[in-house]
């Protein structure tokens, strides 16, 4: 699992340069990333392009089907409810989060789990920070 989290944190590296909220996914398919994604919602621009949707959008190519089943998503931040409507109707099986939105609606659900990563976490965490700091809007 750590691969994968170092995954999502490289992800979320590249919205942070990009000035768009860090924030990364992938989508697993027996231990193989079939899709990948980071928020790209300024540079396109579309509301719609978080990095959950277009890791599910990747990985629904790849795979030439929309149905995710036998899949895993993992995202740097507890999804927001756009994203966790997204990844339900496209099947994936489970969702591993690393780091607790502090205003989040909390979706009930046995498929949606947190990584225990304590390291990677506060990594993440730091960036998160840093990137609102230096982007008041």
């Amino acid at each position: 699992m750590n691969e994968y989290i170092e995954e999502i944190i490289k992800e979320a590296q590249i919205s942070y340069d990009n000035k768009d909220i860090p924030i990364g996914a992938i989508v697993v398919k027996n231990n193989k990333i079939i899709g990948r994604g980071h928020n790209d919602r300024l540079n396109t621009p579309d509301v719609t392009n978080h990095a959950e949707i277009i890791a599910i959008r990747e990985a629904e190519k790849n795979l030439n089907d929309w149905r995710l089943d036998g899949c895993d998503l993992y995202v740097s931040l507890y999804p927001c409810d756009m994203c966790l409507e997204v990844a339900k109707a496209s099947r994936v099986d489970n969702i591993y989060f690393l780091l607790e939105r502090d205003n989040k609606n909390k979706y009930n659900s046995t498929i949606i789990n947190q990584v225990e990563d304590d390291v990677s976490r506060e990594t993440y965490k730091n960036m998160l920070s840093t990137f609102f700091k230096e982007n008041v809007r």
